[in-house]
């Protein structure tokens, strides 16, 4: 299948990498070099607010209609996968609020691995990416990459908040600048581990010892320049969440970007199930729904996707 992607840019959320708790994600060993902040491409005046989504969504379109397809050979049906981030590194590495966890990775039946590029918020590198893609790579798995995203620290956005496409003199303008610089050092740390992929899923859900604002539209700047950030660089993008928690979190921000959605620790046919309409996020297509079995995120293609991997995943 080849998406149509309208692009601008768990309730139990698995946190894409190894719980079952609303959280953020999550293997394997060594600390990968912290990457900078890629600098954005270009300095354009500001949208207008009420026209971020129309121009983040051309521009999505973009990007997606520009990633080549069809490089994997289609799969007769749903195909089975796994995620993994900084719980499944190593015991005792990572920030202190994140330490990681050592937790399995997936089965030897998954055929694809979403990596998750953050120790928890953003500007923060998961401590083996670099092992993770090499484990995928000498298993030839399937790989995509997804982030979390998380509101700006007072540091970080005063180091930030002038720096991107962004009018940052004005609040929202400083706070999408922020959101656009998460993106950007995710960008330097694929690089840096020499992960390949079309698509990287935008992560949008509480953050433990790391909250998002009480202000919905605040919040919602942050996703926005993420998104941003990331289809300047060339990507595809999607969002992981459940509509409770993109709600709590962002309010009703509709990006019509494609879904992949957690159905925490249920079963593969409560995730399967989430391919359907009744759990549309933001008003777009589901891609992926996600339970968590064995101690480990799994996660299964929804419609048709089987039949144009290459569209969301790297081969290796």
């Amino acid at each position: 299948m080849l998406p149509l992607l309208v692009l601008a840019l768990l309730v139990a959320l698995a946190g894409c990498g190894g719980t079952a708790q609303e959280g953020d994600s999550g293997p394997q060993t060594s600390v990968s070099p912290t990457p900078t902040a890629v600098p954005p491409e270009s300095a354009s005046p500001p949208p207008a607010v009420e026209s971020e989504r129309d121009e983040l969504a051309d521009l999505a379109e973009q990007a997606a209609t520009e990633q080549p397809t069809g490089t994997i050979t289609p799969y007769g049906g749903p195909v089975l996968g796994g995620d993994v981030s900084w719980p499944q590194c190593p015991k005792g590495l990572g920030i202190p609020q994140k330490r990681t966890l050592g937790m399995p990775m997936p089965l030897p039946e998954a055929r694809y691995v979403v990596i998750g590029l953050t120790n928890g918020p953003g500007l923060y590198p998961n401590p083996c990416l670099a092992d993770q893609v090499a484990w995928a790579r000498d298993r030839r798995l399937m790989v995509s990459a997804y982030a979390v995203s998380s509101f700006p620290e007072p540091d970080a956005l005063a180091r930030h908040g002038d720096e991107g496409p962004y009018d940052g003199s004005t609040r929202l303008g400083a706070l999408r600048n922020a959101g656009y610089q998460q993106a950007g050092f995710n960008v330097a740390s694929m690089r840096t581990a020499g992960l390949k992929t079309p698509f990287v899923w935008i992560d949008v859900e509480p953050v433990p010892d790391f909250e998002w604002s009480g202000d919905l539209v605040a919040n919602a700047a942050v996703v926005e320049g993420v998104a941003r950030g990331y289809v300047d660089a060339g990507y595809a993008i999607g969002v992981y969440s459940t509509p409770s928690l993109w709600d709590r979190v962002v309010g009703g921000l509709e990006l019509g970007v494609p879904e992949w959605r957690a159905a925490g620790q249920t079963s593969r046919a409560e995730a399967e199930s989430r391919c359907g309409d009744d759990w549309v996020i933001q008003g777009g297509e589901s891609v992926m729904g996600q339970w968590v079995e064995a101690d480990r995120d799994q996660n299964v293609t929804c419609g048709d996707v089987h039949l144009d991997m290459g569209a969301w995943f790297h081969q290796y």
